[in-house]
């Protein structure tokens, strides 16, 4: 099983990105939690928002309340992060991680790649 992040690119101030976090590579997957981080140059790595399944309970970081969602898609195993008004401040390498029970390897923490999220003034 594997997460695989998508969806950063560059942006102006102001604008929406959508991120996507697949889980993948077993035949039947349940997402119990997945959690969005950043992490900016010379920054530790933070929390950005996550969810828990199947609760659906949210929490998002002070800094990006009210401007960005986290939802899933459970047909899709996928877990989107819906990015608006963005501000400079919010470039960074954006990663999801979280626990994602399969058939082959049971209840388990995983890591995705990292997508880059450039916000310009």
């Amino acid at each position: 099983v594997q997460l695989q992040a998508s969806g950063g690119g560059l942006v102006q101030a102001g604008g929406s990105l959508r991120l996507s976090c697949i889980a993948s590579g077993s035949s039947f997957i349940v997402i119990n939690h997945i959690g969005w981080y950043r992490q900016a140059p010379g920054k530790q790595r933070e929390l950005v928002a996550d969810l828990r399944k199947p609760s659906g309970t949210t929490n998002y970081a002070d800094s990006v309340k009210g401007r960005f969602t986290i939802s899933s898609d459970s047909t899709k195993n996928t877990v989107s992060l819906q990015m608006n008004s963005l501000k400079p401040e919010d470039t960074a390498v954006y990663y999801c991680s979280g626990n994602v029970w399969s058939m082959s390897q049971g209840s388990t923490d995983y890591w995705g790649q990292g997508t880059l999220v450039t916000v310009s003034s």
